[in-house]
């Protein structure tokens, strides 16, 4: 057996005579773990083969292999459980991009403990309520910034004290220095019994709106991002992949860790707090960068700065996910770099539920179709599936937990799960479009349709034409409270360098917005700001622009 096709012993495929991947099943033993049995094999079968290529700001590299991570995951296991750590404990993990994480997340499945990865930005006040919303025992931490001391603040709020404290890449008092401790322990263990069904990850959602949930998962999910890597990233095994994302969010796990691991790619991971987009581009030229994935923000970012003066031949492939993909940066990007954004759409909740998978030609601005391990459909507010060219919510047929790559429900939140898990279908919350074609077009969440006058316009329509415009950076298109029409659509711009906000310049863009869409979705407001509010994870909170607005209006009242 080899590496190239162990993975085929847990997954089935078959392709239809175009190339296109008809259909994605997979099998898995019981006892399931990804720690024992994609690392530890892998490294049984080709222990130096490249797992993780690190760069840090200052240049420093490092490499780990498949034979790395298995012994460092062993060492670092075998130091959890003498701390008291155990099968079924929750263990928050705040690590940036430090290459630890990768051996201290395999350690954590190995003995069935639960991580939950979380960002380094949260302040006191978030840790609280995640610490306490989520049972943790345990905290993996960076030492860079005031992470630790956020923690320490937050664990003396905290309903439950924590066990135990790790630090990385330093030291500090009351917590163990974990790069020192994990010297102390061997690099060999006995396999520890886990079931495929056990809870074995926890991420909290973006969390747009209100308290993020914690949506749970089991063992499977990494098995369902081999689709994510191999029929939607197109990662090469003997290539360089790049996702541009912290650990602590769950674009992580669909682009830094399972799926590329699990077909033997070398994941390069570039530690950084600012993303600088010239600094990005310079390392896809030094480090020749394979496949690459990013959200359309950066790409817009990487468009503005000039990326021809970058030589990026090294890239095969190119992806992009989090928020819609406009067609401008899709056409720019092509005719830059010859190479088509691939779009995909999924959530924390889930893997790669529609895309454009390898063999399939994109339209620029689509999504792409549903993906072959999920029946996905369009539905409308009674769940009856909507006509093509009719917005209907994107939703996913299935069975309640046993649907492989599916979250398994929010941790201890029975009254959320079941208003989104229900007749047989999973909710996304999300909308779309599809054509005759069968390709799905991003209309936005249902809380982000703007209902103005009769009409119901989705915000990502328009932000797509305000993405044409040369002086718009980035936009988010909201629906404003008025008296009359109900709401009116309402555009909050970042401008390019070089543009300076003013009436003429509002003027200009409406009427552009008139002139390339319907002239009814066309911003009646108009403001420009220097950024926009996003998440931690880096998607635009519109929620916020809305609330700010009502609380205005409510002012003027």
């Amino acid at each position: 057996m080899n590496v190239e096709s162990y993975h085929l012993n847990f997954v089935t495929e078959e392709y239809g005579e175009d190339g296109i991947l008809k259909k994605f099943g997979i099998k898995y033993p019981e006892n399931y773990n990804f720690g024992y049995d994609i690392i530890d094999k892998y490294a049984e079968l080709e222990p130096d083969r490249r797992a993780i290529f690190w760069v840090n700001l200052k240049g420093e590299e490092k490499l780990l292999t498949f034979g790395d991570l298995s012994r460092l995951s062993n060492k670092a296991a075998n130091m959890f459980l003498k701390m008291g750590i155990k099968k079924g404990d929750h263990v928050i993990l705040l690590m940036k991009r430090h290459y630890q994480f990768w051996y201290v997340l395999i350690a954590l499945m190995k003995i069935g403990a639960v991580p939950i990865p979380a960002t380094y930005l949260l302040t006191p006040k978030d840790l609280v309520y995640r610490m306490d919303a989520a049972d943790v025992r345990a905290a993996v931490c960076t030492h860079d910034g005031e992470v630790a001391d956020f923690v320490d603040e937050a664990d003396k709020q905290a309903k439950d004290p924590l066990l135990c404290k790790f630090i990385v890449n330093g030291s500090k008092d009351g917590w163990t220095d974990f790069d020192a401790e994990i010297e102390k322990y061997p690099d060999t263990m006995e396999r520890i019994p886990t079931r495929a069904d056990d809870i074995f990850l926890m991420y909290f959602t973006s969390g747009t709106t209100g308290y993020p949930k914690m949506a749970i998962h089991d063992h499977t999910l990494s098995l369902a991002h081999i689709q994510t890597a191999k029929h939607w990233h197109k990662v090469d095994p003997n290539g360089l992949h790049f996702t541009i994302s912290d650990t602590g969010w769950a674009k992580a796990a669909w682009g830094k860790i399972y799926g590329q691991l699990a077909m033997g790619t070398c994941i390069f991971v570039y530690d950084f707090n600012k993303f600088i987009p010239e600094d990005v581009l310079a390392m896809i030229e030094k480090y020749r960068i394979t496949t690459l994935c990013a959200p359309p923000t950066m790409f817009r970012f990487f468009i503005s700065v000039g990326p021809e003066k970058y030589d990026l031949s090294s890239l095969k492939y190119c992806n992009i996910a989090g928020e819609a993909l406009s067609a401008e940066v899709f056409n720019r990007w092509k005719e830059i770099t010859g190479l088509s954004l691939m779009e995909g759409f999924g959530q924390s909740e889930s893997t790669c539920l529609i895309g454009n998978i390898i063999g399939m030609t994109p339209k620029p601005g689509s999504m792409g179709k549903p993906t072959p391990l999920y029946d996905i459909d369009l539905v409308d507010a009674n769940g009856n599936s909507v006509p093509p060219g009719v917005v209907g919510e994107i939703v996913v047929k299935g069975e309640y937990c046993h649907t492989p790559g599916l979250f398994r429900g929010y941790y201890k939140n029975k009254e959320v799960t079941d208003k989104v898990w229900h007749d047989g279908m999973y909710h996304t919350g999300d909308t779309a479009t599809r054509d005759e074609d069968g390709y799905y077009y991003y209309v936005g969440r249902n809380d982000d349709v703007i209902k103005s006058s009769g009409y119901r316009i989705g915000p990502f329509e328009i932000e797509n034409v305000l993405a044409m415009h040369p002086a718009v950076l980035e936009s988010a298109v909201t629906g404003a409270p008025h008296p009359i029409r109900g709401e009116i659509v309402k555009a909050t711009i970042v401008l390019e360098k070089g543009y300076e906000p003013s009436e003429e310049l509002k003027k200009e863009i409406q009427d552009f917005v008139k002139h390339n869409t319907a002239p009814y979705k066309y911003p009646r407001i108009v403001e420009f700001v220097d950024e926009l509010p996003k998440t931690t994870s880096g998607k635009i909170r519109r929620v916020e622009i809305r609330e700010n607005d009502r609380e205005k209006m409510g002012k003027k009242k």
